[in-house]
């Protein structure tokens, strides 16, 4: 789905969705009154009835596969940012064993992260524009401060060497979330789920073409079944993008104070 639509508020999301499914929906049923006659009425009812569950499990079989791909991001992606902001507060906590200045300069170096994650990334990655050409250059530093770093007692080399680990934990978990950030149900997917049912809709007006009234409340039905699962899956299908997306909560929890830290 495009980025505009993406970017509404559920609500707008919800009506632009329901109303191109509805009018899917009154076309299919217009076109099949429109031609109906009395031949091909007869034709249109020898339409088995026994199609539609067939057609309903195929189109609910679609929805499933694709709303597995997009709570499956969803939760990488939380995991993710819970991963960095984890080894982010591991790095803060054992900076306490570290020398003074270079404690103040790690936590610093710690909070311009955030601050530029939060400001930066978070935007960048609502518009799939996030990129992995460039490490981060102020958890680099972090890590060449602390690799440069000249030990006095084994209990900094063991916090020298944990707060390695954090940091590097920190940089992979930023990679997979912008990876995950410029993930999406594709086109063709759409394409199929709306196919589908529209195949759906046109087997319930051709079985119910001599009963208007019911065909009409069948279609509606459905229709309003096919908004609500798409409305659902576009709602979520970009963790980092819209009014329901992934916050940088965790990190702001967690970034210290840079006044503190100097």
């Amino acid at each position: 789905m495009s980025d505009w639509l993406h970017d509404l508020p559920v609500h707008w999301m919800a009506l632009i969705i329901f109303g191109f499914t509805y009018l899917l929906a009154v076309l299919v049923f217009a076109g099949v009154a429109i031609i109906s006659s009395k031949q091909r009425t007869a034709s249109f009812k020898s339409v088995s009835a026994g199609m539609l569950p067939v057609l309903g499990t195929i189109f609910g079989l679609f929805v499933a596969f694709t709303a597995a791909q997009v709570w499956s991001d969803n939760e990488h992606a939380t995991a993710a940012v819970s991963r960095e902001a984890s080894s982010l507060r591991t790095v803060i906590l054992l900076a306490v064993g570290l020398p003074p200045e270079q404690q103040g300069r790690l936590r610093s170096l710690v909070h311009d992260y955030v601050e530029q994650a939060v400001g930066v990334e978070w935007p960048m990655m609502a518009k799939q524009a996030a990129s992995l050409r460039s490490a981060p250059p102020t958890l680099v530093e972090a890590l060449e401060l602390v690799v440069s770093m000249s030990t006095q007692n084994p209990g900094q080399q063991i916090a020298q060497r944990e707060i390695i680990t954090a940091l590097d934990a920190a940089l992979d978990a930023r990679r997979q979330r912008i990876i995950i950030s410029q993930s999406e149900v594709g086109a063709v997917k759409w394409w199929c789920i709306y196919l589908q049912a529209v195949c759906e809709l046109l087997a319930i007006a051709l079985i119910h073409c001599e009963n208007r009234l019911g065909s009409a409340i069948a279609m509606g039905l459905f229709a309003s079944s096919v908004a609500t699962s798409a409305l659902l899956i576009a709602a979520h299908d970009r963790p980092f993008t819209g009014q329901i997306s992934i916050a940088p909560t965790p990190l702001l929890q967690i970034m210290p104070d840079k006044e503190a830290g100097r």
